[in-house]
């Protein structure tokens, strides 16, 4: 394997790396691989583009033991690792992860150990822009405001403050494109049965609801969508700044000797309702330190106009909310 194959989705990737600067010259690269046709698109990828970038390569595959096959689709990653030259590691969770959302939650840590014990300093994983679409519908069912809906960003820090990033480079490519790849190279995709289970609200969006849309509405909806997600990235950006300078000029933390959140009125009600929504959610966020929703931040606005001495009821978590002055009080 190496330089000898190309193509245009090559071609595509590889200028996607020099345009957002997602894996710089001899980066230490660790692959997210699940041994289906998006992350085998992805090692391929990165294992034909490596003599341009002189990256060194290795991959993790984690094992949920939620199917029968697990430990059998985990040897057909570790035998193909092995057969391409790269060094694999396989991480088996102790106990089978009861949600998706506890599933991610355990390989994103397992990502973050392993990065950490190799030196890499990126993490690729092969999301796709059908991913994007399908991410973007999901949490708009689900009532997420933009920040749910720019999901899925071409980069961000593996976590908060890590120097380790998480890269997606096939962002601009959909699941048609990478099954495509796979048969064009003739790449031996392991078939995960649980993406056929409709139990899963993903796969239901993934099965039933993108291609009904795709029919009735739009045949490029996957790539609309993915480019919707990218609009919003740039702008929640722009609204993360500009909301982090007014919270760290209106808000107080409390002292150390106890006491609340204090937010001060006048320069949040100068400020336009996205702004003031954006950090008044994230006082509620660390003062409560629980699932924060639309009603919860709009309880906290309206304090924003109300008289001297109003409160709000409790928030999750008991927290509650008094305006003294041209201050608002969050405290338990």
């Amino acid at each position: 394997m190496g330089g000898g194959s190309w193509s245009t989705t090559h071609a595509a990737v590889h200028q996607q790396l020099k345009d957002r600067s997602l894996l710089p010259q001899g980066a230490r690269v660790l692959a997210a691989v699940s041994g289906g046709q998006d992350s085998l698109c992805l090692l391929r990828l990165l294992v034909d583009l490596r003599p341009r970038w002189g990256w060194s390569l290795r991959v993790v595959h984690c094992d949920h033991q939620w199917r029968a096959d697990s430990g059998a689709n985990a040897q057909f990653v570790q035998e193909l690792c092995q057969a391409w030259g790269i060094p694999c590691h396989r991480a088996i969770a102790e106990l089978p992860c009861a949600t998706e959302a506890a599933a991610r939650q355990w390989r994103y840590r397992v990502f973050a150990e392993v990065a950490t014990q190799a030196g890499c300093t990126h993490v690729a994983t092969g999301h796709t822009a059908s991913d994007r679409a399908e991410t973007l519908l999901y949490n708009l069912l689900r009532g997420s405001g933009t920040d749910g809906l720019q999901a899925l960003a071409w980069q961000r820090p593996l976590a908060p403050n890590s120097a380790v990033a998480v890269v997606r480079p096939l962002l601009a490519l959909t699941r048609q494109q990478t099954g495509e790849f796979c048969r064009q190279f003739d790449l031996p995709v392991w078939q995960d049965a649980t993406n056929q289970d409709t139990r899963y609200a993903r796969n239901r969006i993934r099965l039933e609801l993108l291609p009904y849309l795709r029919s009735h509405f739009n045949p490029g909806l996957e790539m609309t969508l993915a480019h919707t997600a990218e609009v919003l990235a740039a702008e929640v950006d722009l609204l993360e700044t500009l909301a982090a300078e007014l919270h760290a000029a209106a808000v107080t933390p409390p002292a150390t000797d106890g006491g609340g959140w204090k937010i001060q009125r006048s320069p949040l009600r100068a400020a336009p309702l996205a702004l003031q929504r954006r950090v008044l959610r994230r006082v509620l966020q660390q003062a409560t330190v629980a699932q924060v929703g639309f009603d919860h931040v709009e309880k906290l606005v309206a304090l924003l106009v109300a008289p001297n001495g109003s409160q709000s009821d409790p928030f999750p978590g008991g927290a509650i909310a008094v305006v003294q002055g041209d201050w608002v009080e969050v405290s338990r």
